[in-house]
């Protein structure tokens, strides 16, 4: 776990990388086999043992997981891709303790376990088991009804998030998918749209979850625009800087 973010490199991607190409929406999934087939096709050449990942704001990964909960992870076992006994492909299942949904209820009302790929390459990720670490997982909803996570959805220990991400798991953060959030990378870095924020972490700290992922929630006005607000406090004026020639 590095310091810009629960599984990121200290650098984002330059482009969508493997996990963020697929095209995975809280309403359509793929089943388990195939997912891992994707995954294994999409792995480029030479990077055998690579993860990448576009970046994403916490707001984002929540708006785009089909689920969000807040759990403890009880033990895990390594198990079959599936059933064809000539598919060698293996996922770790873990069983957790279900403490809290935040999204996902009208597809699963208690979540007992969650799969990911066992390898590494097609970013499965390794949770601590059997200990009193609590994580907020997202996610996909399979088209066979199980829960997958990989490396490229938000994870992150529980303690780990501010009290604004605590509380916008519960509301702001779905009451406001229909902001975009862009990340600048360098400057300018200027709006293309009226319900656009600009994610400047990258710029002004060097890394992905700096305060303004931490404390910060692109939020949609009447109007239909959008802009960021932590709590009834207006945007820190260098975040408004940022966006100048």
């Amino acid at each position: 776990m590095s310091p810009g973010g629960p599984f990121w490199s200290d650098r984002p991607a330059d482009s969508a990388g493997l996990c963020s190409v697929m095209p995975w929406s809280p309403g359509s999934a793929p089943s388990w086999a195939l997912l891992l087939r994707l995954l294994a096709l999409l792995r480029p050449l030479g990077m055998g043992e690579a993860c990448s990942c576009a970046p994403a704001h916490p707001q984002q990964h929540v708006c785009h997981s089909a689920f969000a909960i807040r759990a403890k992870i009880s033990s895990e076992k390594v198990v079959p891709a599936s059933a064809d006994p000539a598919d060698t492909q293996k996922m770790i299942r873990y069983e957790i303790k279900q403490i809290k949904m935040f999204k996902g209820f009208e597809k699963v009302k208690d979540v007992q376990y969650i799969y990911t790929p066992f390898d590494s390459s097609l970013c499965g990720i390794k949770l601590e088991a059997n200990s009193q670490k609590q994580y907020l997982l997202t996610g996909q909803i399979l088209s066979d009804g199980k829960v997958f996570i990989h490396l490229c959805n938000y994870i992150e220990p529980w303690e780990n998030l501010s009290f604004l991400q605590r509380e916008s798991l519960n509301h702001h953060y779905h009451l406001n998918c229909g902001c975009q959030i862009t990340t600048c990378y360098t400057v300018p870095c200027t709006i293309s749209a009226p319900n656009e924020c600009l994610w400047t972490d990258w710029l002004l700290e060097r890394k992905l979850y700096g305060y303004q992922a931490q404390h910060y929630i692109c939020m949609k006005h009447v109007d239909g625009t959008c802009s960021w607000y932590q709590g009834r406090l207006l945007l820190r004026k260098e975040f408004v800087d940022i966006i100048q020639p």
